[in-house]
């Protein structure tokens, strides 16, 4: 299996993830984004030309008060540029392999390199209310809610994994 970045060739056609919105997404929006606005790019997981699943990027920042307390112990008091995670899915057929793992892996080394290159204080995603378990499992903690939001359908939480808890992590895969 190879992860890599969309190619505007790829059939997408044949995704299905059981999330409609997110397969409509896969399907309609992840190339215009990536090819024609430039505003995140889509990484899939390919075999035998078959995409398994996809994992959207995009650079962000985050306000430094969302963090918690411990979180944000040495960073500067202004914005914080973060790898966003928009998106991740798996195809149904991949599903309970390990793929999705796989994939968070993949954005988490791209966190690592743009860290190195750009300055990344680490991971943002929006979880969905039946991914947050998933997340939480790679050390990703909960923000504070935003204000406003409203309660008729269920939210995304956001959360983060700081550079820090990301680089420890890869020591302790290398190791």
């Amino acid at each position: 299996m190879e992860i890599r970045a969309l190619r505007e060739g790829d059939d997408r056609s044949g995704f299905r993830s059981g999330d409609p919105d997110l397969d409509r997404f896969f399907l309609r929006f992840a190339g215009q984004n990536q090819f024609r606005h430039h505003v995140g790019v889509t990484h899939v997981a390919v075999e035998d030309e078959e995409i398994l699943g996809f994992a959207t990027v995009s650079p962000s920042h985050l306000e430094i008060d969302r963090l918690p307390a411990a979180a944000r112990r040495g960073l500067p008091s202004y914005p914080v540029p973060v790898l966003r995670l928009a998106r991740l899915a798996v195809d149904e057929s991949a599903r309970g392999t390990g793929l999705g793992s796989q994939l968070l892996r993949f954005v988490l080394g791209l966190a690592l390199s743009m860290a190195g290159e750009y300055g990344c204080g680490g991971v943002l995603v929006d979880a969905k209310p039946d991914a947050t378990a998933f997340y939480a499992k790679y050390g990703f903690v909960e923000l504070e809610a935003l204000e406003g939001q409203s309660e008729a359908r269920p939210q995304p939480t956001s959360m983060f994994l700081s550079m820090r808890a990301i680089r420890a992590s890869s020591r302790r895969r290398r190791a």
